[in-house]
């Protein structure tokens, strides 16, 4: 059983761009931000999700930090947990999800009263709210559009945590209505046909993908020339 202590402890580990702004994972991050800057081939680009062929392959991790490193950057930022169906927003900033995205989605909430401080400079929080039984169906539905366009008039940037593309429609129906799409792979554990397959979907979607952040890559001798060159 995992204690509070610990939780926070692994919270930690996850924000790593907060608790070790100076690591090579981190300069990894910045760097990402700014691949994805060049690729977004206009200014009004705002909405970018972030999903991954299969479970447990870094997505929601590399989704928090990406925004943390994007609002150290000056942009305003809101980062939604759009996974409504093992949501960990809420875990990863020690926050209640009580309200969030579902709750606005069915019109149980108010937009002002859902959007939370992170504590971090020019980051905000939207959690999932409680877990629907129609996940897809809120995602897919005019509210969830009229949210978007709301928010977009409020932030310069929004990053979408989505479940992942194998195992349910979501993360489609998604990216189907982001201006851009990041795939995040476990190169450890991902299979070439699982790849193949995300790829495939989002193109059926029509997404514009951005790129693709490979999670647990070795980086053997390069691991070497980035301490010394950070030292």
């Amino acid at each position: 059983m995992v204690n509070k202590k610990q939780s926070r402890r692994q919270a930690g580990r996850k924000l790593v761009v907060r608790t070790d702004p100076h690591s090579i994972t981190t300069e990894q991050y910045r760097t990402i931000r700014s691949n994805i800057m060049f690729s977004l081939p206009a200014d009004d680009m705002k909405t970018i999700l972030f999903t991954s062929p299969s479970k447990e392959e870094g997505k929601s991790t590399t989704c928090a930090n990406m925004a943390i490193v994007f609002a150290e950057s000056g942009k305003k930022v809101l980062l939604i947990d759009a996974d409504m169906r093992r949501p960990t927003l809420h875990h990863t900033f020690h926050m209640s999800n009580k309200s969030g995205l579902s709750n606005l989605l069915l019109r149980k909430g108010r937009l002002g009263e859902s959007v939370r401080r992170s504590g971090i400079n020019n980051l905000d929080l939207l959690m999932c709210g409680q877990i629907p039984g129609n996940p897809a169906e809120l995602l897919q539905s005019p509210e969830m559009d009229a949210l978007l366009e709301e928010l977009k008039s409020r932030y310069d940037l929004i990053l979408i945590d989505s479940p992942p593309l194998l195992a349910v429609a979501d993360s489609k129906i998604l990216a189907n209505k982001c201006d851009g799409s990041v795939l995040v792979v476990n190169t450890g554990k991902t299979e070439k046909a699982s790849v193949v397959k995300a790829r495939d979907a989002l193109v059926t979607a029509k997404a514009l993908i951005l790129g693709v952040v490979m999670n647990n890559f070795d980086l053997a001798k390069n691991h070497m020339y980035y301490q010394n060159y950070g030292n």
